[in-house]
């Protein structure tokens, strides 16, 4: 009987293919659990070991903590922990390489609870040239590890870098998705308050869900003094505080100016702050904007080094918005409410607000269209709305809407859905599938249903153009057909829907088309279609395809003009009846 063949060491090609094989299996695990769990299965197949461990590094405090571990008794990974540069492990994250030990019992460096292990291979883990871990495996002979050991350990290790690194983000974006449920909720919430004082507390109260925070004020900018008043504090200072803060003192001041907001560590290494709160260690302040205007501040100290994150900077951020929004539509109804003898002088200033809050030019670094809306109210203040908004790269929304009635009733439900387009429009980065073009529409028409305003609603077209995907998507609800005018023809684009506030729980639908470079796409209001001649005759939509017919060379803003002034001149002497909006986009590559 023969003896039995020696086994074949696997090639370096072999070696090669099964490292892309491993590299490829373990990108493909998003939880961290399960992704850690699997790493020693996966090194198995390129060496052999006895136990083996993952560190992850806590950059704060420069240890390293072993995370998942196989071989180590019951116990022991508890009290494990090592300082960057102590033990072998501690030195390969120091150094950054991998160090191999031939004989641990000549290795002085070697700490652990394995005293029967003989050899070990530290790897560490590289992310972008920052190692944020390393792997460690531990043989109960001398010479167990090879420098080909080291080579494939230190690939595959980039590799479970990258996968660890997108595990954190997934579990990230699940809890940042969670969190903008919770802001959803508070953003309702505030937006149904329109008392101020009873606004300013529920906000402070609403912030302290999504930050534990000890002291918190809101500053409101007084515009004709130039100081931030404090108008609600929790525990801020004691009774000899100031109350008011000039524009630009300060960190509050420097934020409000700047529109900025500022997260500091240690506010005693910054020589831009003011001792309000004697004990306060750090500070987190955030400026409320409405487009680029601020209107005050919200202003966290704590009596602890570091105490707040970019995390929290965010959030707050997103919190501030809505507030800003809240805040200005409070004061607005207890102006009015106080004011009624100056309505007239309100809605003239109002009219300057809206004209001034309304999108007059395309997101910056549009390269991919060329894009152009205007606006003409009927009277002071109208109910139409249009917006461009961006909320990823390569990407074009644009929303057309028309609130039933006119006057500022509408104008206010107006300001209020085109904030609701904006805000989720954003959102749309961190959950696309949950603010898709329809699901737009769709939370949009739950929450103006919920206002229990029943004689408004809001017509909206909401049009998401893709660039990289050269495509766009449509979803309407009850906005006249947008016109599409392309190299085999122009016409109205049918989608019909059902008016956002109208009726709940209603879906919509959306449709996709392919861009070309060329391509021009009308939406106008029912103020352009149902302009009236002086014999009776209405203006329609085949005049308006007329127009972007014979101007589809020119430019997005020579298409809207001639359409206004296709209207103008069609009406004659007959007044305008009612707003008008037209938003022209022509594709551009």
């Amino acid at each position: 009987m023969s003896a039995p063949s020696p086994v074949r060491p696997p090639t370096d090609t072999e070696l090669l293919s099964t490292l892309f094989d491993l590299g490829r299996e373990v990108m493909s695990v998003l939880d961290l659990e399960e992704l850690l769990a699997k790493t020693p299965q996966l090194i198995a197949r390129l060496t052999q070991f006895n136990a083996f461990s993952v560190y992850l590094l806590d950059e704060g405090r420069q240890e390293l903590r072993i995370a998942y571990a196989v071989g180590y008794p019951e116990g022991a990974l508890d009290s494990q922990r090592l300082r960057v540069g102590q033990g072998v492990v501690g030195a390969a994250v120091q150094e950054g390489r991998p160090i191999l030990v031939n004989d641990i019992r000549l290795e002085p460096r070697y700490q652990g609870p394995l005293r029967n292990m003989l050899s070990q291979l530290a790897v560490p883990m590289r992310r972008k040239g920052r190692v944020i871990g390393a792997l460690n495996l531990l043989a109960e002979t001398t010479d167990a590890f090879t420098s080909q050991d080291e080579a494939l350990l230190r690939q595959f290790g980039a590799h479970v870098a990258v996968a660890i690194e997108n595990a954190r983000l997934f579990k990230a974006e699940r809890q940042y998705v969670d969190t903008l449920e919770t802001l959803a909720e508070i953003g309702r919430e505030m937006s149904s308050i329109l008392d101020l004082d009873v606004l300013l507390t529920r906000i402070a109260s609403l912030t302290k869900r999504l930050i534990d925070y000890r002291t918190f004020g809101i500053l409101l900018l007084d515009e004709t003094t130039r100081q931030l008043d404090l108008k609600h504090a929790v525990r801020y200072g004691d009774e000899n505080t100031p109350k008011s803060v000039r524009l630009g003192e300060g960190l509050v001041g420097w934020s409000a100016l700047h529109k900025q907001p500022l997260l500091v560590p240690d506010v005693s290494q910054d020589p831009r702050y003011i001792n309000l709160v004697p004990d306060a260690r750090s500070e987190l302040v955030i400026p409320m904007l409405i487009k680029d205007r601020c209107i005050g501040v919200f202003d966290l100290e704590s009596p602890e080094l570091d105490a707040f994150t970019k995390e929290h900077q965010e959030l707050l951020t997103l919190l501030a918005s809505q507030a800003a929004v809240a805040i200005e539509n409070a004061r607005l109804y207890e102006q009015v409410r106080r004011n009624e003898d100056r309505i007239e002088k309100e809605l003239r200033f109002a009219q300057r607000v809206q004209m001034a809050l309304l999108t007059t030019e395309p997101p910056s670094g549009l390269r991919d269209a060329d894009v152009a809306g205007r606006f003409e109210p009927a009277h002071e203040l109208g109910g139409d709305l249009h917006d461009f908004l961006s909320p990823e790269a390569d990407t074009l929304v644009v929303a057309v809407g028309d609130v039933s009635g006119k006057g500022a009733p509408a104008a206010l439900y107006g300001a209020f859905a085109a904030e609701l387009v904006r805000s989720r429009t954003l959102r749309r980065r961190y959950a696309p599938e949950r603010f898709r073009v329809s699901g737009v529409l769709q939370v949009m028409n739950t929450i103006l249903h919920d206002r229990q305003l029943e004689e408004y609603y809001c017509t909206l077209c909401y049009a998401f153009f893709d660039f990289k995907g050269r495509e766009l998507t449509l979803s309407n609800s009850g906005l006249p057909y947008p016109i599409r005018c392309s190299d085999s023809g122009c016409g109205l684009i049918e989608l019909p829907g059902v008016p956002l506030g109208s009726f709940a729980g209603v879906t919509y639908d959306e449709i996709t088309m392919p861009l070309q470079n060329g391509d021009v796409f009308v939406f106008c209001t029912d103020g352009v279609y149902d302009t009236v001649s002086e014999d009776g005759v209405d203006f329609g939509s085949e005049r308006v395809c007329e127009i972007v017919r014979a101007h589809r060379r020119s430019s997005a803003r020579e298409i809207v003009d001639a359409i206004f002034a296709a209207v103008a001149l069609f009406r004659g002497h007959v007044p305008q009846p009612d707003d008008m909006t037209a938003v022209a986009v022509k594709i551009t590559t």
